[in-house]
């Protein structure tokens, strides 16, 4: 008989296909709630869910037999982890396992907010251009010599200050503690931090320990010269504050990738042009979702397995 498991989020046909070959897959169940799962799959061994959905006590007690939570992604935020020890329950995620796309696609934003990008298209699509052929697009000091500081320098982080440091930025970061032997600058508070970058690139893992970390003091340490690009979580930038800043002028622009309340942008934010804004899609290439795949089922082989997953959130090991 194929053990039971609970998807909290819709998956691929090839990935439902991969699934259902091995178990008894149940859901999805968008933003699995207690009163949400199906009877059918109250019985569930594994919990495949993604870190902004919330995971928390009641839900660990609505699935009784669960002994997984497997989060698709690298983000678990959700995911009330002292809850799942208390129970006895693994949790898992990615890990670096998107790390270089999402990396890459940092710098894309950075790239776009800093030289004007999305403003010169908006331009050239409007027709504009003929008419503007004596009047050049305002001059921005480009990345060369530039300053870079980064919030949270781990898997991510660490890709983001390689591919900084390939265009001649100088590179600083902040986090809990300085990092043996690395090369970068460490700065002890993340205000000291804005305060020295140009570019404030937010690349931490979201903790309720860093909600809005990067609020208006930050941001008036960032100065009106300064660009914010956030491809963590959105919980950890002050999005009123962001918001406010970039229509009054206090920081020049800004790249999101993530939001405070996804899918919902606020229209302040959506209407304001020197903002870059994606729907959480850093992470989208091939190799990064056939690695996050992989990772995801080789935890689910391993606990049905009787061995410990690999991938255990650091909290859980």
């Amino acid at each position: 008989m194929p053990e039971p498991i609970l998807l909290a989020f819709g998956v691929s046909a090839r990935m439902r296909g991969r699934l259902e070959a091995l178990y008894e897959v149940h859901g999805p169940v968008g933003g699995v709630r207690p009163e949400t799962v199906p009877p059918e799959a109250r019985h569930a061994r594994v919990l495949i869910t993604i870190g902004g959905h919330r995971t928390d006590a009641a839900l660990m007690d609505a699935l009784p037999d669960l002994g997984l939570i497997a989060c698709y992604g690298t983000g678990y935020e959700g995911v009330d982890l002292a809850a799942a020890k208390a129970r006895g329950i693994q949790v898992t995620h990615a890990k670096d396992a998107n790390a270089t796309s999402v990396a890459e696609f940092a710098m894309g934003l950075v790239i776009a907010a800093s030289r004007d990008m999305t403003k010169g298209e908006r331009m050239l699509r409007a027709g504009e251009w003929p008419n503007r052929k004596a009047e050049r697009m305002p001059l921005v000091p480009g990345l060369a010599g530039q300053r870079m500081g980064i919030y949270g320098l781990g898997a991510i982080g660490m890709r983001v200050a390689t591919r900084a440091a390939a265009f001649e930025m100088e590179v600083g970061y902040h986090g809990r503690a300085p990092r043996d032997g690395i090369g970068y600058e460490y700065h002890p508070t993340l205000r000291g931090l804005a305060e020295w970058c140009d570019v404030l690139v937010v690349a931490v893992r979201a903790t309720p320990a860093n909600r809005h970390a990067v609020d208006r003091e930050v941001l008036a340490a960032l100065g009106k010269h300064g660009v914010l690009v956030n491809v963590a979580r959105g919980l950890v930038v002050d999005e009123a504050a962001l918001t406010e800043a970039l229509e009054q002028g206090a920081i020049a622009a800004a790249g999101l990738d993530v939001f405070e309340h996804e899918p919902h942008v606020p229209e302040a934010l959506r209407a304001l042009p020197n903002a870059v804004l994606t729907p959480h899609m850093a992470a989208f290439t091939l190799s990064a979702q056939r690695a996050q795949a992989k990772v995801m089922l080789d935890a689910l082989e391993d606990f049905f397995a009787g061995r410990t997953p690999m991938n255990l959130v650091a909290e859980m090991a």
